[in-house]
């Protein structure tokens, strides 16, 4: 039986090492037909896909406007192409004086069935979405395709066309660590972070084990501490070089993430261990395990293990600092006095976690010095 094919007519270029790239036109019930959508899941193994979930009120909403008469839709659906596509270029004479940026031909697409596709839609999803449930099927629909069947080149396509629109950071903070290119300043500050944050969940010695939500694991999954509260606070304590993560970046020398990671383990495993009664349960029973107990927690972090540098017993000092704080904590019951907060009124606001974070650094400061 001969395979089915989708032809059209294409302009190819070249961009980067040589990866070829198509702009052309197809119906844009035809989106769904020729590519997948790699939606991001996560097994025992690795990290899946990259797409986020339909947000049907938004198909619908796009729906209607496609419905609504003779409507103008030119926002161009990118897609990840296989190598099994193939390009013909035009026969014929050339119009003089032409911009030679392109080369015109034909771009043949083998049409497989759902989950074997010749493409992957890195960049319109919920658009295609849309198209396929549209009265009008045949709707002109702009594509730019890239050739490529790694995944890591269509993560990082997909990162970098979405980084400046509405798209959730918790959904680009989980895919960073799976992309090795250069990425822009302001994501790669968080590259690591997410990282870390990763190892935290998956290493069943970390005492994050399977208590951390990340995009994948969102919905029905077992975790309860944000994954964004503790990279935020991660990436801070990485920003001074005096930080607890901070001192283990070296310029020429590269980077300690060994280092960092068994700082992290030893800091809170010691809260654990400082904070039975709160450590584990979800946000809505312990403040501890809330976004803003866990940046003010990560705050206090670098004051602690600065202060615990030179110990013989590095975790014993963490765990007796972390101990002596905690009668004075009110993460389950009780209320803040000098924040004036009853202990499940803290919210993750920047003015509550400000407030949180210099209470228990000057708390901790002056119970060092006896004064409290």
């Amino acid at each position: 039986m001969a395979k089915e094919l989708l032809s059209v007519r294409a302009v190819r270029t070249e961009q980067g090492d040589g990866t070829p790239i198509y702009a052309f036109f197809i119906h844009g019930a035809d989106v769904i037909r020729i590519a997948d959508i790699a939606r991001l899941r996560r097994d025992e193994q690795e990290l899946k896909g990259f797409q986020r979930g339909e947000i049907k009120a938004h198909v619908n909403s796009i729906t209607e406007f496609l419905d609504s008469g003779k409507v103008l839709f030119p926002n161009a659906i990118i897609l990840a192409l296989s190598p099994e596509v193939e390009f013909a270029s035009a026969r014929g004479r050339k119009p003089g004086k032409i911009c030679e940026v392109g080369d015109a031909g034909t771009l043949t697409i083998p049409i497989h069935p759902t989950g074997q596709r010749a493409a992957w839609i890195v960049d319109g999803q919920q658009r295609s979405l849309a198209l396929a449930k549209a009265k009008n099927q045949s709707i002109a629909v702009p594509v730019i395709g890239f050739v490529s069947d790694d995944l890591e080149a269509q993560r990082e396509q997909f990162i970098l066309v979405n980084k400046a629109r509405p798209l959730p950071k918790r959904l680009i903070d989980e895919l960073l660590p799976e992309v090795s290119a250069l990425l822009p300043r302001d994501l790669a500050v968080r590259q690591l972070p997410s990282a870390l944050c990763e190892m935290l969940n998956k290493d069943s010695g970390s005492p994050f084990f399977e208590l951390i939500k990340r995009e994948s694991n969102a919905k029905g999954g077992p975790g309860i501490v944000a994954d964004s509260a503790l990279i935020e606070a991660m990436r801070l304590s990485l920003k001074s070089p005096s930080g607890a993560l901070g001192q283990y970046k070296r310029g020429g020398d590269g980077t300690d993430a060994n280092g960092m990671y068994e700082a992290l383990v030893l800091y809170w495993q010691a809260v654990r261990i400082a904070f039975p009664d709160a450590w584990g349960k979800p946000p809505t029973q312990s403040r501890l395990m809330h976004s803003a107990g866990i940046r003010a927690m990560g705050a206090l972090m670098d004051q602690i293990m600065l202060r615990t540098d030179g110990a013989s017993d590095r975790s014993a000092a963490v765990t007796a600092i972390l101990k002596r704080l905690a009668p004075h904590c009110h993460w389950t019951t009780g209320r803040w006095d000098h924040i004036n907060l009853v202990w499940n009124e803290v919210q993750s606001t920047s003015q509550h976690i400000s407030k949180l974070t210099e209470h228990l650094m000057h708390l901790e400061r002056d119970l060092a010095k006896g004064g409290a």
